[in-house]
């Protein structure tokens, strides 16, 4: 007898390989990032700039694959003193089984091993799933900071200039 309302048995993690991302995951990361509303994207993460981004950290950013499906991405950096963590993002069906705590710890244990004992994220304010997940996985919430973010284009400085008392 069949019970029909039985839920389906998730996917073993067995089933997911995790490995270095690269320039060939990121047609399928693009649209993991795309159709989660969680990741804010800009033209930092064109191809070209992702394609720097990995040039400069190597080994640091990762991708979760179950079969020929990516499940989830996390993108790490440093800048030689603290970690930066970018899009980790996890596909909603794969979400709830450890797939986000593990691409971190890879990324962790990567910053680690090259000397860097801290890494910071960026967290949108209305995102409270994000903050419950990094609340859980042990990040401090950094109250006593401001984020404040400037246009490297030309004329940005001068503009400054111009308004400064």
């Amino acid at each position: 007898m069949t019970d029909h309302n039985a839920s389906p048995s998730p996917p073993t993690a067995a089933a997911i390989r995790i490995r270095a991302f690269g320039l060939d995951d990121y047609a399928q990361a693009y649209a993991l990032w795309l159709r989660t509303p969680e990741v804010g994207l800009s033209s930092a993460d064109r191809p070209d700039a992702i394609a720097r981004f990995l040039e400069r950290n190597p080994g640091l950013s990762f991708a979760a694959w179950r079969g020929p499906r990516l499940a989830g991405t996390i993108l790490c950096g440093h800048d030689g003193r603290r970690g930066l963590i970018h899009h980790l993002a996890v596909d909603a069906a794969e979400r709830r089984r450890g797939l986000g705590r593990a691409l971190l710890e890879r990324s962790l244990d990567a910053l680690y091993n090259r000397g860097i004992e801290k890494c910071h994220l960026l967290v949108f304010s209305a995102n409270a799933s994000g903050q419950a997940f990094w609340a859980a996985a042990g990040a401090a919430r950094r109250t006593e900071l401001a984020l404040y973010s400037l246009p490297t284009a030309s004329g940005a400085a001068a503009s400054l200039e111009r308004s400064s008392p």
